[in-house]
């Protein structure tokens, strides 16, 4: 298989974490970014030729990816490429994905592998590709989708599907339709290359330009189109409510311990940084602390990343708090998200609620 990991038109609705990154690089769980969980993923799967579709807002993207070293992938054939979007030439719009697929094609064409896998960069979770691909197989698919049984409807956008006993989809909707199940798609596809490129060129030719609405959605009678059941941990991040209620996820141990110590590991860009140091009346309780921190207050059900300075007297509960904010003296921050380098002067309370936590923007000083 080739992977593609497609970020044109990706769901986003993150709010200040994404003025001035995409989703995919929108930093996760302490040390990673969303993209990382795809790409660990293929490269766990023996997926060694993946492709990033962007469309805009990626220059920290291009930064935390690099070469691919990191995830293997700085490799002579094969490797990490990293496909800009198109633009239209009159509106300077990105088109539909189809557009993106239709003018880097070559790509697919200098590929040997017979199948590609589509994924977007939004679901949190820790799975082997090759068991899909044996699945799609098996059912001799045209293509293969994978699923999850959902418990999450008022959190995060996503499609969901009618799937039969056999694992035939009958059936696919946007967030907007009106089916009943608990079949949520998580944006991971299989099919021919041949297939992909085929359906490309006739939608375009009719004059629809996205590959899932328009080239699946569209003729999933004529096509036989298989659900793949994935049952572990699985997190859709593409909405600031979501964002916050699996980031506090990873402090229940059962999801850290099946997320990153399984027997694949997720990889990300490695900074080195001298341990999190904790001074003497310093208090830490159920909270994910990165290297680099300096802790003299307060710490508890948080997520801290890496370089945070947490001054005496300050409290903090229930927040996220992003790569080297400072939060000085006496502080209290309750139910709050910090992008990176936000500047909290001493005596200051800043308290969200659960479903709306309170969010400070990049580089900002309150």
């Amino acid at each position: 298989m080739m992977g593609v990991i497609n970020l044109v038109n990706e769901p986003d609705e993150l709010e200040e974490l994404t003025y001035s990154r995409c989703v995919a690089s929108v930093p996760f769980g302490s040390r990673y970014r969303m993209i990382d969980f795809a790409l660990s993923n293929m490269v766990n799967s023996g997926i060694g030729n993946v492709a990033v579709f962007t469309q805009h807002k990626f220059r920290s993207l291009m930064d935390h990816l690099g070469s691919g070293k990191e995830w293997d992938l700085d490799r002579k054939r094969g490797g990490l490429f990293i496909l800009p979007a198109v633009l239209h030439e009159t509106t300077g719009m990105a088109r539909g994905d189809l557009f993106q697929f239709y003018n880097h094609r070559d790509y697919f064409y200098r590929g040997r592998e017979e199948y590609v896998l589509i994924t977007r960069s939004h679901m949190v979770c820790n799975i082997d590709f090759n068991e899909v691909l044996d699945y799609h197989l098996e059912k001799n698919a045209d293509i293969t989708v994978v699923y999850k049984k959902a418990e999450e409807t008022e959190y995060a956008k996503f499609r969901r599907m009618a799937v039969k006993d056999d694992g035939k989809v009958t059936l696919m909707e946007d967030q907007s339709g009106r089916l009943r199940t608990d079949n949520i798609s998580m944006e991971m596809y299989i099919m021919s290359k041949e297939l992909l490129l085929d359906m490309v060129e006739s939608c375009l030719a009719q004059g629809y330009d996205h590959l899932v609405r328009d080239g699946i959605m569209k003729n999933i009678d004529k096509l036989s189109v298989y659900a793949y059941h994935h049952q572990g941990y699985t997190g859709i991040v593409n909405t600031i409510q979501s964002y916050y209620k699996h980031s506090m996820q990873l402090l229940n141990p059962k999801v850290w311990r099946e997320l990153f110590f399984q027997r694949n590991l997720i990889y990300t860009k490695v900074k080195d940084e001298p341990p999190a140091r904790y001074a003497e009346n310093a208090h830490a309780r159920n909270a994910l602390i990165a290297n680099g921190c300096m802790i003299e207050g307060k710490v508890e059900n948080s997520i801290l990343f890496r370089g945070v300075k947490i001054r005496k007297g300050a409290y903090v509960k229930n927040s996220i708090i992003l790569q080297n904010c400072e939060i000085e003296e006496n502080v209290i921050i309750e139910n709050a998200i910090l992008d990176k380098d936000v500047f909290i002067n001493r005596g200051r309370v800043l308290t969200g609620d659960k479903q709306a936590p309170f969010i400070a923007s990049k580089t900002k000083v309150i």
